[in-house]
């Protein structure tokens, strides 16, 4: 209920009220919300307070207008730390989300000029191209692109790439990971992108490009992975 008596603003009440709504469960991820004018009639208020309320969980990023269509509960998205060296698989298992991967292309290729320079390998030195799709509970997440030193990392097949590649280096063949560069920028999604992650045309998406090495300093992989905006966000600790 709105309480018209009390000091705290009516539009910041709605604000609460909605929020509250949200994380207890009430309101789901997807469910349209009821119009300003349905808000203001309801509760007896200015629909310029609803919008205004409205406005700033859009701003928020709790709400999402989608024209012609309403104003929806947006889904939340998944947190990840670039603090740490983790595969894919590991930080869902870590989420107590059920990790999966849809293998679009696995083979081996001469690697090209530039590859070979960030892999620190002879020109047309064979590499594994790894195209999959990243999924949580079935729900695609991210289209990654591998290229691996097939003369460093020996014997990856299918199920492998299905499964984790690290735990694979590091269990099967007893390799240490070490560290890792990335680069992050945010871009518009591809035809590719599109298709995989099942986003509308001109969706934003998160790019990641990251050059993974041993512990004795060798680079033996190379990661393109394009990340869907409305699933993602990135956390970063800072100490001065």
């Amino acid at each position: 209920m709105i309480d018209k008596q009390s000091p705290i603003p009516i539009y910041h009440q709605l604000e609460e009220q909605i929020k509250a709504r949200i994380e207890n469960g009430e309101l789901l991820p997807g469910d349209l919300l009821p119009s300003e004018r349905e808000y203001a009639e309801q509760l007896n208020i200015s629909r310029m307070t609803v919008r205004q309320a409205i406005t700033n969980l859009v701003n928020d990023r709790y709400l999402h207008r989608i024209k012609g269509k309403g104003t929806f509960i947006t889904e939340k998205k998944f947190e990840q730390s670039l603090n740490g060296l983790t595969s894919f698989t590991e930080d869902m298992k870590s989420r107590g989300m059920e990790p999966s991967n849809k293998l679009i292309n696995f083979e081996i290729i001469p690697a090209k000029l530039s590859l070979a320079e960030q892999l620190n390998i002879p020109e047309h030195t064979p590499v594994y191209e790894i195209k999959r799709v990243r999924l949580a509970e079935g729900i695609p997440m991210a289209f990654e692109r591998t290229y691996i030193s097939a003369n460093l990392i020996k014997g990856v097949t299918d199920d492998i790439v299905k499964s984790s590649l690290y735990h694979y280096i590091e269990s099967g063949l007893g390799l240490k990971l070490g560290r890792a560069t990335q680069i992050f920028e945010a871009t518009i999604a591809n035809q590719e992108e599109i298709e995989f992650l099942e986003i509308p045309e001109n969706s934003p998406v998160l790019f990641m490009k990251r050059l993974t090495k041993l512990e004795n300093g060798s680079p033996f992989e190379v990661v393109k992975s394009s990340y869907r905006a409305d699933r993602y966000k990135f956390m970063l600790d800072l100490e001065r």
